[in-house]
């Protein structure tokens, strides 16, 4: 099971020396990945009466395709969106960002995709929040096309494609795809689609349930289950390092291939403070 980070994307600041500082250590601790959450907007508590999301016009977000071009000049570990928010972009602008980051990276972008919940993003960026679930499928596979063949022609119901194509196409062809997944007919997707997934629940029965929803989909598809990588994720930073030992240790055994260690939200006054609870958390479970 490979170990790596979340970027601590609402407490990093804006200042790109603390990025290229965490970039650095989580390497030299010998993390695997960096995983970076995406908003491109942050709606107005102001304006918006009654707003409950967790995140708002005040909440700092690197936006990763561009954070990944920085990081991938400073460090040699694979980079994760987690998620990056898919229908609420032009997909073969993703794809053609995707491959660009996969080149400068030397094959080592993950792509985890996912639907979001802010109607306020949606609308700022031209498109439909009531159907991005139907789209984000198509996206996918004409994202895969482009990553693969010189020209693609595509007609869906989402998506129109021309004898087009990118040039260079990536090192990864096609680069991997995991999907964030709560809701069953998100689960589904995953099980269909998706090389990999994000569960949004911890080792448990909730987790048990929703890997037989992703496992049964696949089957339904003709996909092997045991190729569909998961992710979990493990919050630190303040507990003891042999708890942070056991919750990593619980999602090897629930048969994650992935985890990622989350500073985020645990009251760290500095990134500073970051880098060394993670630096503890490294120790603790053997990097």
């Amino acid at each position: 099971m490979r170990i790596g980070v979340v970027l601590p994307q609402t407490e990093i600041g804006a200042d790109p020396g603390a990025v290229r500082a965490y970039g650095a250590a989580v390497s030299e601790q010998g993390y695997a990945h960096i995983a970076a959450y995406d908003h491109v907007l942050g709606a107005d508590p102001k304006v918006h009466q009654g707003w409950d999301g967790p995140y708002n016009v005040h909440t700092t977000f690197h936006e990763p395709m561009v954070l990944f071009g920085f990081l991938a000049a400073l460090t040699l570990l694979e980079l994760v969106t987690s998620i990056l928010i898919l229908p609420q972009r032009q997909t073969a602008l993703v794809a053609k960002q995707a491959a660009e980051i996969d080149l400068l990276t030397g094959g080592k972008l993950r792509l985890g995709v996912g639907l979001g919940w802010n109607r306020v993003e949606y609308e700022a960026l031209g498109t439909d929040f009531s159907n991005r679930g139907a789209r984000i499928g198509e996206q996918v596979a004409l994202m895969r096309r482009l990553w693969t063949e010189e020209s693609v022609t595509f007609t869906g119901e989402h998506e129109t494609v021309t004898g087009a194509g990118i040039a260079p196409l990536p090192v990864q062809r096609p680069i991997p795809v995991w999907f964030g997944a709560r809701a069953k007919v998100a689960l589904r997707r995953a099980g269909a689609v998706a090389d990999g997934w994000f569960p949004q629940v911890q080792p448990g029965p909730d987790l048990a349930e929703a890997m037989a929803t992703v496992h049964g989909a696949a089957r339904e598809a003709g996909r092997d289950p045991a190729l569909i990588g998961m992710e979990g994720r493990v919050n630190v930073g303040g507990e003891d390092p042999e708890s942070t030992a056991e919750r990593v240790a619980a999602w090897r055994e629930a048969g994650a291939t992935h985890v990622s260690l989350n500073t985020m939200g645990a009251g760290l006054a500095s990134i500073e403070d970051h880098i060394s609870a993670l630096g503890v958390a490294a120790a603790a479970v053997g990097l």
